[in-house]
């Protein structure tokens, strides 16, 4: 195992999988652009940094960013992790960004002699705080190998699929079946609802089917209670991986109408202005174009993510 770990971005993503870390004993240097974010992790046994390249000194780097143009800034940009003499040895990004994007990131660390691979994750904060994530990854298998204690602390389970952006691919097929998945989820449970059936009762029944799903189940709360407010993920950020599932499609010749029609969906419902919310608010949208006002239903529903 490495000896020292770095990790850039503390978003709602990067802070559970941090702490998850900490749990387990390993020591972590964190930075995040905005410092507040970072702060409370201290508490978890974290140590702050002031400067992205405080963390050069690291071995390994582990950055959770939001898009491609993020990860190239906190890499390449002014004052970035692999500006100076000292670099790292690895860097590893869970980010969700593309396969063309990430060909180029590895390509410039590699002539820098900086080794990478992807790492991205199924699952969201919740999910990742609980302990049950995926983490899946691509590059050169030595490297998978010394990290895998790592991604072992903070995931349920981890897998190697081979070299190059392998693991883009799959994180861009997962999250477009993500989209596709929540749009037939709102679509049948307005259905039900509209006809009699309330939404509590018929997500438990599909949460118990066949078709039931760690997914499902854990979006239960948020659309029986309509607790739009408690964002585990946001419609623009669907809305980036829906374009990414597209343009995916495009470039390997395969065929998607349904994922093209939840590409439309969800872009309408960003165009609506819905930003600061969950992406679980367009059962919201399904339900006006049914002439459907939903209420909450007030009910106590556990979301299937006991911490371990």
């Amino acid at each position: 195992m490495a000896q020292k770990l770095g990790w850039i971005g503390l978003g709602r993503m990067g802070e559970a999988m941090v702490k998850r870390l900490t749990k387990a004993g390993h020591g972590v240097d964190v930075w995040n652009r905005t410092r507040s974010k970072a702060e409370p992790l201290a508490e978890y046994g974290a140590t702050v940094v002031d400067h992205i390249l405080d963390l050069a000194g690291c071995e390994v780097v582990v950055t959770m960013v939001s898009t491609t143009k993020d990860l190239k800034q906190v890499l390449f940009g002014a004052g970035g992790l692999v500006t100076t003499k000292k670099l790292p040895k690895l860097v590893v990004d869970s980010s969700s960004i593309s396969q063309e994007g990430s060909a180029e990131v590895r390509q410039q660390l590699e002539a820098l002699g900086v080794a990478y691979l992807c790492a991205p994750v199924s699952g969201n904060a919740k999910v990742a705080k609980a302990g049950k994530l995926l983490m899946v990854a691509s590059g050169p298998k030595s490297q998978y190998e010394l990290v895998e204690p790592y991604f072992q602390a903070i995931a349920r389970k981890c897998m190697w699929i081979g070299e190059g952006e392998l693991a883009r691919v799959w994180k861009i097929a997962h999250n477009t079946m993500f989209g596709v998945v929540i749009q037939n989820l709102c679509e049948i449970t307005v259905l039900a609802e509209k006809a009699g059936i309330p939404r509590h009762l018929f997500l438990e029944s599909i949460n118990d089917s066949v078709l039931g799903s760690m997914y499902t189940r854990y979006k239960t709360p948020v659309l029986t209670n309509l607790t739009f407010e408690q964002v585990t993920f946001t419609p623009e950020l669907l809305l980036k991986d829906m374009d990414l599932g597209m343009a995916a499609a495009k470039a390997h010749g395969v065929v998607m109408p349904a994922a093209a029609a939840t590409r439309e969906s969800i872009g309408r419902m960003v165009g609506r202005g819905y930003k600061d919310v969950d992406f679980s608010i367009l059962i919201q949208e399904m339900a006006k174009d049914a002439g459907l006002e939903l209420i909450s239903e007030n009910k106590k529903i556990s979301d299937g993510l006991e911490a371990s």
